[in-house]
């Protein structure tokens, strides 16, 4: 079945003037328009693609994948607003449609969206909404406290950010957990730190544990190298220093500074921490 919003395999059936006709098992037919036809392409090949409708409401195929998916969470830019609602840069020539009764407010070109892409029950068209509770929940959690996840940044509020887990929970950064700037929209790598009784996922943007040192420790021992084999910094320091220049919390860089003076790769002085003489980049 040919359905919209989805990837879909489908067998090359003819050619036309204005492209190939691509057949689903069930006989349907879609056209993959010329600019997506390769001379490589055979009748009977199989074919990955996008089916979406087309300015003319037409179903078509496209080998061009867009930036999201039906059932994705996904931020993206509005490149055109009318009374009726807005459109949305999807990496597809035609626009997704953000209706006015899905947005949260009114949105203006250049505002970035964080969406939910479904297929509308009665046109079968794709459209986005802002009204992402239908989509997200922490009814039933699935995933566990050390995991590495993919977040997006949703909502800013007195506390923190609230972001999507792996487009399919609600969780939180609050602003203590956060030494680096971050926006609306950021697609970023967090760690799950904590979910609680009442279903509450607390997310940090460092990893935890031995390995989280080791990555920090990394990190620091690339900005020594980019600034001569000294950082002025060291335990003294102050925590808004220490977070300007390294993105780190002053608890996880002294926890870095300490593994790499254990392991012999740096040293340290009044006010600053340096690589030692002979140092091997492969050492952490």
């Amino acid at each position: 079945m040919l359905t919209a919003g989805k990837i879909q395999t489908l067998h090359l059936a003819r050619f036309s003037d204005n492209g190939a006709y691509l057949m689903d098992e069930e006989m349907n037919e879609v056209l993959l328009p010329n600019r997506y036809v390769t001379e490589q392409m055979e009748e009977g090949d199989s074919i990955e693609v996008f089916i979406y409708h087309d300015s003319e409401d037409r179903l078509v195929a496209s080998t061009e994948y867009p930036f999201a998916v039906v059932g994705d969470i996904a931020a993206l830019e509005v490149v055109g607003t009318t009374p009726y609602g807005a459109f949305l840069d999807w990496g597809l020539p035609k626009d997704l449609f953000l209706p006015r009764a899905n947005q949260l407010h009114k949105v203006a070109s250049g505002d970035v969206c964080i969406v939910a892409l479904y297929t509308d029950n009665v046109t079968g068209r794709i459209v986005a909404t802002e009204k992402l509770n239908k989509f997200v929940s922490n009814d039933e959690i699935t995933v566990v406290p050390g995991e590495e996840v993919k977040i997006i940044v949703a909502r800013r509020n007195d506390n923190g950010y609230r972001v999507v887990v792996n487009g399919r929970h609600w969780g939180m950064i609050y602003f203590n957990q956060i030494f680096k700037e971050i926006e609306i929209g950021d697609t970023l790598t967090g760690f799950i730190q904590k979910i609680t009784e009442d279903k509450r996922i607390d997310i940090s943007l460092q990893r935890p544990g031995y390995d989280g040192v080791k990555e920090s420790a990394g990190k620091l021992i690339s900005l020594m190298e980019r600034q001569g084999g000294v950082l002025a910094l060291c335990d003294n320091s102050s925590p808004e220093e220490i977070s300007e220049h390294t993105q780190m919390s002053k608890k996880v860089f002294k926890r870095a500074v300490g593994y790499l003076l254990k392991t012999g790769s740096i040293e340290q002085q009044d006010g600053y921490i340096a690589l030692r003489p002979g140092y091997r980049k492969e050492k952490p």
